[in-house]
């Protein structure tokens, strides 16, 4: 039985049982059975937006299968569309030589540990942060 029935059923029920609607009782239950249509009416259109957002979430997610879908079918094994991953393998044994600023220790770090951001020093223990920088292959042009 759904909500709009159960209150269709006590509607009745209070109908059949001939209360007086002009005592306090009377008002007060006819109150409570206005108040219980207007939430059965709330939730009724609460579900129907409901229903609309999800339809617009499945219209939304069948897009962006497409869109992948789409991307995988074109670019993949070419790299157009990802990173340039060659760019990370070139650099990927590398060792960089760091100066503490701290102890003026110079030691070594891989690749990794300056993506990673910091690494503490070996002979003193500070922990010292990393920038890197964004490599463009291409100088821009100067008009």
């Amino acid at each position: 039985m759904t909500t709009r029935e159960k209150l269709g059923y006590l509607k009745g029920v209070i109908e059949a049982s001939d209360f007086d609607s002009s005592t306090k009782e009377g008002k007060a239950l006819s109150a409570i059975v206005d108040v219980l249509d207007s939430i059965v009416e709330d939730i009724e259109d609460a579900f129907e937006e409901i229903d609309v957002v999800a339809e617009q979430v499945d219209d939304i997610d069948a897009d962006l299968t497409d869109v992948e879908d789409y991307l995988t079918d074109c670019c993949d094994g070419c790299g157009d569309w990802y990173e340039d991953e060659d760019f990370d393998d070139e650099y990927e044994d590398e060792a960089y030589e760091v100066e503490c600023p701290y102890c003026k220790e110079s030691f070594t770090v891989d690749y990794e540990t300056v993506l990673d951001g910091s690494a503490p020093c070996p002979n003193c223990g500070e922990l010292l942060d990393f920038e890197v920088e964004e490599y463009d292959e291409e100088p821009e042009k100067e008009d």
